[in-house]
């Protein structure tokens, strides 16, 4: 008959490490969880969030009205591209935005004007004011401050490439209206 195999004695070394082991779980979840409703918080204070999308990155901004977000989801485009916190507002630049057919476009073309201002120089928008808003000609002029983006200065996030029509929404009720606006990065 054969003995029982003798069981292996764990060594206070290895409780030691299975416990350290154990305690940064622990504070590696908290942690998380804490910087998680921190962002959400943030989102609720600044107007606009991001959400999870295939293959690309949808924004959402709401405002009181209309003109505010569609204020909120550009600066969110640039949000994402790096920093807000960091980019001063040292200049202005104005846009002229003529959609073509309804909102959505006018939506579309207002955020794709300040993308070309950043693709061709670099003019990164931490605010943004609509100065007019004609719903019957469709033209939006806005204004936005910010600089020029520096390296340097400001954390290079992700490059959108374009403003796209895809899942676009504008939803207007008489206290709130929410936007949906994906990227492609």
């Amino acid at each position: 008959m054969d003995p029982l195999p003798k069981r292996k004695r764990k060594t206070r070394r290895e409780l030691r490490r299975r416990e350290r082991k154990r305690e940064l779980e622990e504070r590696t979840r908290e942690t998380e969880e804490r910087t998680i409703e921190e962002e959400e918080e943030g989102e609720k204070t600044r107007g606009y969030e991001y959400l999870p999308h295939t293959a690309d990155v949808q924004l959402h901004a709401w405002g009181k009205n209309i003109e505010e977000a569609f204020e909120r989801v550009t600066v969110a485009m640039f949000g994402y591209m790096t920093e807000i916190e960091k980019v001063e507002a040292k200049r202005k630049e104005i846009v002229v935005a003529k959609g073509t057919t309804d909102l959505k476009s006018l939506l579309y073309k207002l955020m794709d004007e300040f993308l070309y201002l950043f693709c061709t120089e670099g003019f990164t928008a931490r605010e943004l004011k609509i100065l007019e808003f004609d719903r019957k000609n469709l033209t939006i002029r806005a204004e936005g401050f910010g600089e020029t983006f520096d390296l340097k200065k400001h954390p290079q996030g992700t490059e959108v490439k374009a403003i796209t029509y895809s899942a676009m929404q504008i939803h207007e009720k008489s206290d709130r209206v929410d936007v949906f606006v994906v990227i492609d990065i």
